[in-house]
């Protein structure tokens, strides 16, 4: 049976392009519909474009719907995705910049600290309002959160609907092993690693090159 996945603040062009493309390999999934909801019509516009691409070009029997109602993304869904960002772009300069002013230099409030925390509480009611409504609308579907600050988004929903399975994720893992290997001038096929954690909160218990220790040629060009 077909599952229905939901892509909540879809018009995320990258995270969700990105996030369908790795669904769609999946056997299980090939054939789901995909729901994509966004509250700005030209953007939910541009990534129905892009997921109709995708979906033609892999020929997946995937479904593709796109609506501005929340509502109709989320009933009867199997899964939720959210990737909603709450304000403009332009938003995320307070973030940096006020912290700056009494000293406390950050470069992104993805995660924790004074930056992460003016993002949380910017950011909090407006993914409650959506978790009530997985809630109401599809109880039983698994919540996966991508917006940030994660972990404090996570906790928080997990307090407030103990009943829900909600977990965020991050594609942090793959990508921080990649960048490592840039570091040392290594072909990602030649890396293992064996990873503690998940999203910003990760740790690499062991990293090898072609088999070999590869921590030695990290801590140096750190």
């Amino acid at each position: 049976m077909s599952k229905k996945i939901a892509f909540i603040g879809a018009g995320s062009f990258g995270f969700t392009r990105k996030l369908v493309n790795d669904l769609l390999t999946f056997p299980a999934f090939a054939d789901a519909t995909i729901a994509l909801m966004d509250i700005n019509a030209e953007r939910l516009d541009y990534i129905k474009r892009a997921v109709d691409r995708i979906v033609a070009e892999g020929k997946y029997p995937a479904k593709v719907i796109a609506t501005l109602d929340r509502k109709e993304a989320l009933m009867g869904a199997d899964g939720v995705v959210t990737t909603i960002l709450h304000g403009e772009v332009d938003v995320w300069q307070h973030d940096i910049l006020i912290p700056k002013k009494y000293g406390v230099d950050t470069n992104v409030g993805d995660t924790r600290g004074p930056s992460g925390i003016f993002r949380f509480l910017r950011t909090i009611n407006p993914i409650l309002d959506i978790a009530a409504d997985i809630d109401r609308y599809c109880p039983g579907a698994i919540y996966l959160n991508y917006t940030n600050p994660m972990a404090m988004l996570c906790r928080t929903v997990q307090g407030k609907f103990p009943d829900l399975v909600c977990s965020g994720l991050c594609h942090s893992v793959q990508g921080t092993a990649q960048m490592l290997a840039r570091w040392i001038g290594a072909d990602n096929k030649d890396i293992t690693y064996t990873c503690m954690g998940i999203n910003h909160q990760a740790f690499y218990t062991d990293f090898r090159w072609k088999g070999e220790d590869a921590y030695p040629l990290i801590a140096r060009g750190v």
